[in-house]
């Protein structure tokens, strides 16, 4: 899968979904500080899903109606970088075609996906 991964997740869980064979362009090292429209006008030039771990994406997508092909957010508030990315990686791995066009949260043990955005 092609993703673009927020500032506001962790390197571990970047270099996880690359470990895992994954296309991610992380925000933090092509584009320190780039506003939340141009990241997802990223992840539609891409077609690329969006994970981040800020829930200003939601407002943009559902309250805006911003296009998308996609958002992961993580919600593990308090797990370590390493727990992140490995439910990240689990997440992905178990629901992977779920998450295009849909709007997926993940929280400790739990994996929510929204479809039809």
């Amino acid at each position: 899968m092609r993703f673009v991964a927020d500032e506001s997740v962790d390197a571990q869980t970047v270099g996880q979904l690359r470990a895992d064979g994954h296309d991610v362009l992380y925000v933090a090292e092509a584009s320190p500080s780039l506003p939340d429209e141009d990241v997802l006008d990223r992840t539609r030039a891409g077609k690329a899903v969006l994970v981040t771990a800020d829930k200003d994406f939601g407002e943009l997508v559902f309250r805006l109606g911003r296009v998308t092909h996609g958002v992961i957010l993580v919600r593990l508030r308090g797990s370590s970088p390493a727990k992140k990315a490995a439910a990240v990686s689990e997440a992905v791995r178990a629901h992977g075609d779920e998450m295009r066009h849909a709007f997926t949260v993940i929280s400790p043990g739990m994996v929510r996906i929204r479809r039809n955005l």
